[in-house]
């Protein structure tokens, strides 16, 4: 039905063809009169409406925000709205200028709806309001306003709205009477109209709140950032600020992704032919981890985790430090590998890889257990073993060397470097198979949280947890899987001490845990403080939330949103089933890597960027400003290949505010006004209106197809030689003289007036009494001629905006009886202005 309305507002010439034969196989003589048919459609529009499902949406298309400062003229949605400080202003202007042009014709005022009406820009339903939320669609100029609201904006205020459109068709209707005008800006779903808007309860009671659906789960959208990638086992920053990302694929390449989301041909790093992995579903070998230094933008240096064989027989893992190349800081140098350790794996499985530089500066080196089932090695497994490497998460200093040989330092502050029955790099054990943990950055204004790591580690048989690591804890295995004892003896055994998980979920959940990241990003303000994390088996997306007060987490159940929620451009709300990492780039932005097959050799693998429908950050708070980035070589553009909910790119655009070219001419008092006589007799009070000298016929059609803002250009050139001409004007003029008034703009000390073009007879602004007189006249003898037939005489030349050349959907959800109704009111309509057009 929108589509349909907006095909009458914006007519084609093809449409008027149709048309127009349609009426002439019509008898004129019972031809049913506009208004009747209109008073139908609100009727049966009325009748389909159902009720309203809140989707907050501003004009740019996106979620509405919390200003960071107060409105000063909009200040009813300051606490959430589509507006900052910027476009307040630039409405409040607007404003301002439109009060000017209505002092200066001494017409009403009507300062009150004026501002409500420019006001709805700022509406956290905008783009509702607007009709833009259909991107098929034109946007209005006006906002949809409810019947009883625009029949007394009608009664009082319609002569303000040649400020607002330049739309001839509404503009014609608001003369014609109120039923026909309402019906035109009236919008289909009565819920999301103008004040309606603000009186219903479920659009308005969880404004700016993560959108939940019926179960409670809090619904998130997604953006694609990559694919194509084979298993895409980390995405990181480098913490240089270049807001590069660096992504890993399992069989050992590590891809350089710029800011612009396009790839270098080059990789960062080919490890392919050190790294042991198979093309076999699941296989947990290959290039596992990596870190950036802490001071990488000035020493180059970065590490990684990987999986080797010796002879063809025995299985490492290998933790390497290597070096960015000198000539290129896209590639890394390749000569460069400094071994820093290695431990056996006595299995295939279980081989760690995470990892990560701590807020100390350490690095952190996280292992498996080694393999198999239920930590079989030695009497308590590897795990509670504290003089083994694997089940432990290690600590080390990179930036020396011991006095022993080691190419590391073990930190004096290590909580076992004095127990002779344990490996001074422990810093934490008794976990099985952590897969991926992070740092949490802390909360942007308090810094609450910083540094603390949390993981996720893989349960065996029944429970899946996430882990918070604290210095010499541990952490339970192969005593305890989850909260439950998995080896009953060990389990008892009153030593034990360990940490329990701050979260753990069984295996009819998921059954195969990966960790990820607290959110502290600016683009989506509510997830501010979630840990987000997902499981590889099930593809589930889930949350936990900390209660500061008793430090327990509670889980918050995370869903993809539904098409209404993720109607935004570029979203989709769907992914691939196993999630194999989180991610968060330079400026606190989560992601995850998924792939639809789990295979190192398959090119499935997409990274996904997480995105809150419901609330945004205020535009410019985010933005950030990059060191450039020398590129030696090619780079692949992005192309997305994930469907979108929209399936379009487009993005509606609100059309440009008229801008009303005021002359610096000082304020003429009234006491100074003379009486002027006018062509018709009639005498007029104001200063007397500049006249252009008649052209020739070439140069007014020329001057008619300029835009508005370049007919003030020229005005203004030429004011100087025209002034000096005034008098020798006044004697050839025969055209009306219209008298303004000038006003000073409240709160400022500009004034100016509204210089009024009279000798322009086609233009549609005009509010000209003897212009409006001829053009009854014309049409009362057009009527004579034609016999009863209702025509304008006023040509589509004459109201440009009757050919729009918008393109429209036409297509309407509808029975038939509606698109029967609505083709009768459209015939109408296109009848009137296209019978001029035939002519």
């Amino acid at each position: 039905m929108t589509r349909k309305r907006d095909a009458a507002l914006h007519p084609s010439r093809a449409g008027c063809a149709v048309l127009r034969a349609v009426a002439q196989l019509r008898p004129s003589k019972k031809m049913p009169r506009l208004p009747a048919v209109i008073l139908i459609v609100p009727v049966m529009l009325l009748a389909l409406v159902k009720p309203a499902s809140a989707h907050p949406q501003c004009l740019d298309f996106k979620p509405p925000f919390k200003p960071p400062w107060h409105l000063e003229f909009c200040n009813q949605y300051e606490q959430f709205g589509c507006c900052d400080q910027g476009t307040d202003n630039m409405i409040a202007e607007r404003y301002w200028d439109i009060i000017e042009q209505l002092e200066a014709a001494g017409h009403e005022l009507c300062t009150d709806m004026l501002k409500e009406i420019m006001c709805q820009e700022c509406s956290p339903y905008a783009a509702h309001l607007y009709d833009a939320e259909d991107p098929y669609t034109p946007v209005r100029e006006i906002p949809g306003l409810c019947f009883d609201y625009c029949s007394e904006f009608h009664s009082k205020c319609r002569h303000v709205l040649k400020y607002l459109t330049v739309n001839q068709l509404l503009l014609y209707a608001a003369e014609r009477d109120v039923t026909t005008f309402c019906s035109m800006v009236d919008l289909p779903d009565q819920d999301y109209c103008y004040p309606t808007v603000l009186k219903s309860s479920d659009l308005n009671s969880n404004l700016g709140q993560v959108v939940e659906d019926p179960r409670g789960c809090l619904q998130l959208c997604l953006t694609e950032v990559a694919n194509n990638l084979r298993n895409p086992v980390l995405m990181l920053h480098s913490g240089d600020d270049t807001h590069r990302m660096f992504i890993a694929e399992q069989m050992g390449f590590v891809w350089v992704y710029l800011r612009d989301g396009s790839r270098l041909e080059q990789p960062f790093l080919d490890m392919s032919g050190e790294v042991l992995t198979t093309p076999w579903l699941g296989d947990e070998r290959g290039f596992l981890g990596m870190a950036f230094h802490p001071k990488y933008r000035d020493n180059g240096r970065f590490f990684i985790y990987y999986s080797i064989q010796v002879s063809s027989e025995l299985e490492k893992i290998r933790i390497s430090e290597m070096k960015v190349s000198a000539y290129d800081m896209n590639v890394a140098d390749p000569y460069s590998e400094r071994l820093i350790l290695e431990i056996e794996e006595p299995a295939a499985n279980h081989n760690g890889g995470q990892l990560l530089f701590g807020v100390d500066g350490y690095l952190y080196i996280f292992t498996g257990d080694g393999g198999k089932a239920g930590d079989p090695f030695g009497k308590y497994g590897n795990a509670q073993n504290k003089s083994a490497l694997l089940g432990k998460v290690l600590r080390i200093d990179v930036d020396g060397s011991d006095p022993s040989g080691m190419p590391y330092r073990i930190p004096p502050d290590n909580p076992f470097l004095r127990d002779p029955g344990a490996r001074p790099e422990v810093f934490a054990y008794g976990v099985r198979n952590m897969w991926r943990c992070s740092v949490d950055r802390g909360d942007p204004v308090s810094g609450y949280g910083r540094g603390r790591i949390f993981c996720g580690d893989v349960g065996q048989n029944r429970y899946e947890e996430i882990d918070i690591i604290i210095k010499g804890g541990n952490y339970g295995w192969r005593a305890k899987e989850g909260f439950e004892c998995y080896d009953m003896k060990l389990c008892q055994n009153s030593s034990l001490n360990d940490i329990l998980p701050i979260f753990a979920y069984s295996h009819h959940v998921g059954k195969s845990v990966t960790g990820g990241y607290v959110y502290r990003g600016c683009e989506s303000p509510n997830l501010n403080g979630l840990y987000i994390f997902g499981d590889f088996m099930s593809g589930r997306i889930m949350a936990l939330e900390e209660d500061r007060t008793t430090g327990n987490w509670k889980e918050r159940s995370v869903c993809m949103g539904d098409t209404q929620t993720c109607s935004f451009p570029g979203l989709i709300n769907q992914h691939h089933k196993f999630i194999i990492s989180f991610a968060e780039d330079e400026a606190g932005e989560l992601y995850f890597l998924a792939t639809s097959y789990p295979s190192a050799m398959s090119a499935f693998g997409t990274v996904f960027k997480f995105m809150d429908p419901s609330r945004r950050a205020p535009p410019g708070k985010c933005k950030q400003k990059p060191l450039p980035v020398k590129v030696r070589g090619k780079n692949f553009p992005f192309v997305p290949k994930e469907l979108t909910v929209l399936g379009t790119n487009e993005k509606p655009t609100r059309p440009p505010p008229r801008k009303f070219k005021l002359p610096t001419k000082p304020p003429v008092r009234s006491s100074q006004i003379k009486p002027t006589m006018t062509a018709a007799g009639n005498s007029t009070t104001g200063t007397a209106v500049k006249v252009k000298p008649k052209s020739s016929d070439k140069d007014t059609k020329k001057k008619n197809m300029l835009k508005p803002w370049k007919k003030d250009k020229m005005l203004n050139k030429k004011k100087a030689s025209t002034q000096a001409k005034k008098n020798t004007l006044k004697q050839k003029s025969k055209e009306t003289t219209v008298s303004v008034k000038d006003k000073v703009k409240p709160k400022t000390n500009q004034t100016a007036t509204e210089t009024l073009n009279t000798s322009n007879a086609h233009n549609g602004l005009k509010d000209n009494k003897i212009h409006t007189k001829r053009k009854i006249h014309q049409r009362k003898a057009a009527q004579k001629q034609s016999g009863p037939k209702m025509t304008i005489k006023e040509s589509t030349k004459e109201y440009p905006a009757f050919v729009n050349k918008t393109k429209t959907n036409f297509n309407v959800r509808s029975n038939r009886t509606l698109t029967r109704q609505l083709k009768l009111w459209e015939e109408l309509f296109h009848s009137h202005v296209c019978t001029e057009t035939a002519a």
